[in-house]
């Protein structure tokens, strides 16, 4: 088995220039994938059956949108979001950008929420 290629990823070059919404892997750690999200429009309803999920907010502000109330999450904050929550992700303004980690493999469930 060979080693894996230990090669910096910029985060900057991916994010550069990018005006609509992107979600791409960057890596995996051990049974768990991080993921580059950019944000210019809400993703849908829904929940993880499987896994909690992990967000790290990097650039604007991202909302994440619960039941029950509205998280905000500006640069260098973080937050897990437990498995089976319903949720939905949004940037407050024009775009936003977060790294997520997530269990390999996740399962993602889609709710028809009315807003």
């Amino acid at each position: 088995m060979q080693p894996p290629l230990l090669i910096p990823i910029s985060i900057q070059q991916e994010t550069d220039n990018v005006t609509s919404y992107k979600n791409i892997p960057l890596s995996i750690v051990n049974d768990h994938t991080v993921r580059l999200s950019i944000m210019t429009e809400p993703f849908y309803w829904h929940y993880h059956p499987n896994s909690d999920e992990t967000f790290l907010a990097l650039e604007g502000v991202l909302c994440i949108d619960l039941e029950e109330k509205t998280v905000e999450l500006s640069p260098n904050q973080l937050i897990t979001i437990p498995a089976n929550v319903v949720h939905r992700t949004r940037p407050k303004y024009e775009r936003s950008v977060n790294v997520t980690f997530e269990r390999e493999g996740i399962e993602t469930v889609k709710v028809d929420i009315s807003d």
